[in-house]
């Protein structure tokens, strides 16, 4: 995750108002961003006690963030080897039981008695003398939750890069997910941060739709795309790279900066690094265009670029493509679907005529101009 660095409670507001209002009300949410949104910066600071005490009041009190990340779980068996299904579920689970307990330690909300039973139970599962320790994974970890779902404690599991939960997981360990849940409505929620809509994933990775359908509609409600941070949240990004990196730049270079890159997290924080490289030019006297021509010419902002690309699947690559005007544009329902996620993802907009698109931000728009991947 990103540094441990302090942001103003307004960071996000947005976004974190939308998002703390659905676990007020028990709901799971998806947050879909694309790769230089911001998606670990946002989710460090909706974790923190100050954040939710200033959103949720008195219910912050009640209510615990346990964060799964997926390149946490140990090495895997492969999918084709014996009780690879039941082992890999437990893998999940295990993670989820000890981020529990880390989260909770030293259980004071439990008591003595209680806190001994729960870490008795907390060794139980990872109990590999237990001849049927993989299966009982998902007993134990529903033992632990219950432990502190009795004393009235809403847990919300938070997945990092989901796409590799959705990756590395069985589909069995979503359906059991969905089981707690439908189990503990009102005190279990999940949330997910991906790059893409939940949906879209399920199909690339070629899971059964049908199989993994009753977990994947816990969230179809309550969609959030991340975009761009607000002229606010951009502004103080700009000051506080200025005062780590000792460089500081007048007006109107800050703006022009902003306009270039679209406040996005990564491409702001590449540009003004990049900057420090742009020497012998006025950058004071470039237009916004001439900025992200400029910027769009280093390797750290092309590297963003990469990964927001490469975030996309084949349908909005060839709209890009084609509103770049580097291939003809045949119109479909699989584009015009394109079309509207990308308008969604922020990556286009119609232009000030309203006769035609125009990809966003200009480094960006740069970027895809350069035709990455002509094959």
């Amino acid at each position: 995750m990103a540094s441990n660095r302090k942001r103003p409670l307004e960071f996000r507001k947005e976004d974190v108002d939308y998002i703390t209002r659905r676990w007020t009300e028990s709901a799971s949410c998806s947050v879909v961003g694309i790769g230089s949104a911001g998606k670990s910066n946002l989710l460090q600071h909706i974790v923190s006690p100050d954040v939710q005490a200033h959103y949720l009041g008195e219910d912050a009190s009640r209510l615990m963030t346990i964060v799964l990340d997926a390149n946490m779980l140990g090495p895997l068996p492969s999918p084709a080897a014996l009780d690879a299904e039941q082992i890999r579920c437990w893998a999940g689970y295990e993670l989820m039981m000890h981020r529990l307990y880390l989260a909770f330690y030293p259980f004071e909300v439990l008591g003595q008695t209680d806190a001994q039973r729960f870490y008795d139970t907390y060794l139980a599962l990872q109990d590999g003398t237990n001849p049927l320790f993989a299966y009982m994974g998902l007993r134990y970890l529903e033992l632990g939750l219950e432990f502190f779902l009795r004393k009235g404690i809403k847990v919300v599991f938070l997945f990092d890069e989901f796409e590799e939960t959705l990756r590395q997981m069985p589909v069995k360990f979503f359906q059991t997910l969905r089981g707690i849940r439908d189990g503990n409505k009102n005190q279990i929620v999940y949330m997910t941060l991906t790059r893409s809509p939940l949906q879209t994933i399920v199909e690339r990775l070629n899971i059964p739709m049908l199989e993994i359908e009753p977990f994947i509609e816990l969230f179809t409600d309550n969609v959030h795309y991340l975009g761009p941070y607000n002229e606010t949240d951009g502004r103080q990004m700009v000051e506080d790279l200025s005062r780590r990196r000792q460089r500081n730049y007048a007006e109107p270079i800050p703006s022009i900066l902003m306009q270039a890159t679209g406040r996005y997290a990564g491409l702001l924080r590449a540009g003004f690094h990049a900057l420090e490289e742009l020497t012998n030019i006025n950058l004071a006297e470039q237009t916004v265009d001439g900025m992200a021509t400029l910027l769009a010419a280093k390797p750290s902002i092309r590297a963003e670029c990469r990964t927001i690309w490469t975030g996309l699947n084949r349908s909005e690559q060839y709209v890009l493509k084609a509103v770049a005007r580097l291939t003809p544009y045949n119109v479909s329902p699989e584009t015009e679907h394109a079309v509207a996620m990308l308008i969604q993802k922020r990556l286009l907009k119609l232009a000030k005529s309203q006769q035609a698109l125009e990809i966003e931000p200009p480094v960006f728009r740069v970027y895809v101009a350069s035709n990455p991947d002509p094959s």
